[in-house]
């Protein structure tokens, strides 16, 4: 950008129309910029939030999940059904297949692409579920009641193991790992969870390894023939970045861009959010790549105020958040604060196979996560420890009577 570039001549492209991409350009607005913003979508469907496809959408009980944001009101150009093929840093220029667009300032909200089940491509009756269209196309296969076999017992594999139990079909669970949730959860935590299943009428296999996908059925490695009227995969999504291949971009180990505190990517006049970015975190000592949706509706409020604070001259805003989320799974509402990796102590509060327990992860007393089944004040009180970095006595803690915030120390 030239000096002589006035905040009103700037232009911001956001590439990405989830809800990374949509609440980085309102949150311009809102934070007061006055140049151009344009904002570029792959698909051709106006912008939408995608927890609801999981459960609304794909149910029946909703058409669509569209945000409720005014784009030509807010001075926001939207460009849907758009490819990006590339970027050129040096030119300040991004690639579409509908030709170029020149940027002052460009924000990668790509987010993340699901990964697909390995020799199933093009196989009839197998399913993703991350865009609408994908739920649309669902939503026909659960109203006919199908045996349905989901790939996958993590986080979407349970929430649509949940809506196609509620739309009665049969489902039955096929999971690689020997738990469900095993790259997000210690098995301690997530063992419990591997009965919900059963509790809701669906079965769940682990340590089942897909060898094959056929015509109404999954082939399992010990050659078990399990029918499937429809296949669901569920095995985890990588970012949404391939396109940036020789754009000077610099990309991490899961090809995520790696971003730095401020959100920026490692060349000059660009910004990475949500599921496509990782950044440090000073706070777990480490950098994270989330993808959840909190971390898409937080970050661009970093990526807006460091925008407009290079004009105004503003110090600039670090990110550094508690993650959070949450997941609606067999009837019960799963909520999930902070980073456990670092943790030396677990204090479990309640009986895990009861209907509602916390578990809390402390370092050095100081609580860095906590998982609650059913108990959002836990959650909200202990996002807020999390956060103040509280010192917490880990007898008091054990004590599900107790409030979290009368556990300090």
């Amino acid at each position: 950008m030239s000096e002589q570039t006035t905040q009103s001549q700037r232009r911001v492209v956001v590439v990405g129309a989830g809800m990374a991409g949509v609440q980085t350009a309102v949150a311009l607005r809102e934070q007061g910029f006055t140049g151009t913003v344009t904002l570029i979508g792959a698909e051709p469907h106006q912008p939408y939030d995608r927890p609801p496809l999981s459960k609304a959408v794909l149910l029946g009980k909703s058409e669509g999940s569209a945000f409720d944001v005014d784009f030509e009101a807010l001075g926001i150009e939207l460009r849907l059904g758009r490819q990006v093929l590339g970027v050129r840093p040096d030119e300040h220029r991004l690639d579409t297949e509908a030709g170029p667009v020149p940027y002052d300032v460009l924000v990668l909200a790509t987010g993340a692409e699901p990964i697909m089940l390995p020799g199933a491509e093009g196989v009839p009756g197998v399913h993703l579920l991350r865009t609408l269209d994908d739920a649309e196309r669902l939503r026909p296969v659960l109203a006919r009641q199908h045996d349905i076999v989901v790939v996958g017992a993590g986080w979407i594999g349970a929430e649509f193991a949940t809506a196609a139990r509620e739309a009665g079909c049969a489902v039955t669970v096929v999971e690689a790992a020997d738990r469900p949730l095993a790259g997000a959860l210690p098995a301690e935590v997530a063992d419990p969870m591997a009965a919900w299943y059963g509790d809701a009428g669906a079965e769940l296999r682990t340590r089942a390894r897909v060898a094959s996908v056929e015509p109404g059925a999954v082939v399992l490695d010990d050659g078990t023939r399990v029918p499937a009227g429809a296949v669901v995969v569920g095995i985890g999504a990588r970012p949404a970045t391939a396109w940036l291949a020789g754009s000077g971009v610099e990309l991490g180990a899961h090809r995520e861009v790696l971003a730095d505190d401020r959100l920026r990517a490692s060349v000059p006049d660009v910004y990475a959010v949500g599921d496509c970015a990782s950044f440090p975190s000073a706070r777990y000592g480490e950098r994270l790549l989330v993808h959840h949706w909190d971390n898409a509706l937080q970050g661009p409020r970093t990526v807006a105020a460091n925008i407009v604070g290079e004009a105004t001259g503003e110090p600039p805003a670090v990110y550094d958040p508690v993650p959070y989320f949450w997941s609606e799974q067999f009837g019960r509402f799963v909520q999930y604060a902070g980073h456990h990796a670092s943790a030396d102590t677990t204090v479990w509060r309640g009986d895990p196979s009861g209907p509602a327990w916390s578990v809390c992860w402390l370092r050095e007393d100081r609580l860095v996560a906590l998982l609650a089944v059913g108990r959002p004040r836990d959650l909200a009180q202990g996002r807020r420890l999390i956060e103040a970095a509280t010192p917490m006595d880990a007898g008091l803690l054990a004590d599900p009577a107790k409030p979290l915030k009368a556990a300090t120390a």
